[in-house]
């Protein structure tokens, strides 16, 4: 089989990337601040090394809002623990959503208390499971930017379809844009480096209103190592030529358009809210997704309405979670880092998330 990913992972291409990027970065003024939206850019900056390559630059990469269990909000988790505990009911949502705490314990507590409470790899799991269980009320707790949106768009097309009764979606799908744009109205931010996954559904034309309006670089990069490196570039490049342009560097699979099929399947079922609470940054107006009137049927925030809190609890006592999704702290700026907060035990959602910032910094410091 040929290798599709080993010439990302070069260990010359690599380095020749880091020689430029210090060569050109030169006339840069410092620090000359880079937003990686993405967790999963945080994770690759860490994992192969290259802040510490890039240590003796005048580039500061900062971690944003691109992880979407960190920037559920301590209600959300509530709501969701409260659904749990209905009576025969079945709630299902991802691994990480389970450890992230509310604000009396999380969903895995509840399910060590013996609430029926399961993680699924898909949402189509969550179709199977009512199928299987029709005496029982099956709740999936959505969650996930643009890329996990369509698919639970096509869960809610296939219940309707099928005419299940018993099956409920608890929508947290939320948008990357408007919560870059909260960032960057209250965070000096010199260029970001854009999602990638979220890129391949939405196409790079969702940042064109950040480019316009805030007028700095944006890079649409891929996850490798190289990958990551020729995104710097490219915006060390446009720095020095005083440009602001928005470039597409993983375009073997992103597009500017997108995915027009998924896009399509998310407009079929949800609306756009007219605002949204973010753990740490707020209520944010048109960051988020709610089904549309044709789907209330389905809708457990409507259904299930009496049974959910108005309001949830304060955020830990000296968590920065807050302020590193906001890209004015790090996760080292904690004084619970890798003390009363750990993987084992978090005590922020950026801990828990194995895209969150802190569980990074956990991950490849120690």
């Amino acid at each position: 089989m040929p290798d599709l990913i080993g010439s990302f992972r070069d260990k010359d291409i690599i380095l020749a990337l880091v020689g430029q990027i210090k060569k050109e970065s030169v006339g840069l003024k410092a620090p000359f601040k880079i937003m990686e939206v993405c967790g999963g850019h945080t994770h690759s900056l860490m994992r192969y090394g290259l802040l510490n390559l890039l240590q003796d630059t005048p580039l500061d990469f900062v971690h944003g809002p691109g992880c979407p269990v960190c920037v559920m909000p301590k209600l959300r988790i509530d709501e969701a623990i409260a659904l749990a505990k209905m009576p025969d009911t079945i709630l299902i949502t991802l691994a990480d959503l389970m450890r992230v705490p509310g604000s009396s314990g999380s969903l895995q507590a509840l399910r060590a208390k013996g609430a029926d409470v399961r993680f699924a790899y898909a949402p189509l799991q969550a179709l199977e499971i009512a199928k299987e269980n029709p005496d029982k009320k099956v709740v999936f707790v959505a969650i996930g930017f643009e890329t996990t949106t369509p698919m639970t768009a096509s869960l809610l097309l296939q219940a309707q379809e099928k005419g299940l009764k018993n099956l409920f979606v608890h929508n947290n799908h939320v948008l990357v844009p408007p919560s870059v744009q909260a960032v960057l109205e209250n965070s000096q931010i010199d260029a970001l480096i854009a999602p990638s996954h979220v890129s391949v559904i939405t196409g790079a034309k969702i940042y064109q209103p950040l480019l316009e309006h805030f007028n700095i670089p944006i890079v649409v990069a891929g996850f490798e190592p190289v990958d990551v490196l020729d995104g710097i570039l490219r915006i060390v490049r446009q720095a020095t030529r005083e440009q602001a342009l928005l470039e597409i560097q993983y375009r073997r699979v992103v597009s500017f358009e997108g995915n027009l099929k998924a896009q399509s399947l998310i407009a079929q079922t949800m609306q756009v809210r007219q605002s949204f609470e973010w753990r740490g940054l707020g209520m944010i107006p048109f960051s988020a997704m709610q089904m549309r009137s044709e789907f209330r049927e389905f809708d457990a925030e409507v259904v299930f309405a009496k049974f959910l809190p108005k309001a949830g609890g304060l955020e830990p006592k000296n968590c920065l979670c807050g302020e590193i999704l906001k890209g004015r702290a790090k996760p080292l700026d904690c004084t619970l880092f890798n003390k009363a907060c750990t993987p084992s035990h978090p005590v922020g959602a950026c801990m828990v998330s194995s895209e969150g910032a802190c569980a990074a910094y956990h991950k490849y410091l120690n």
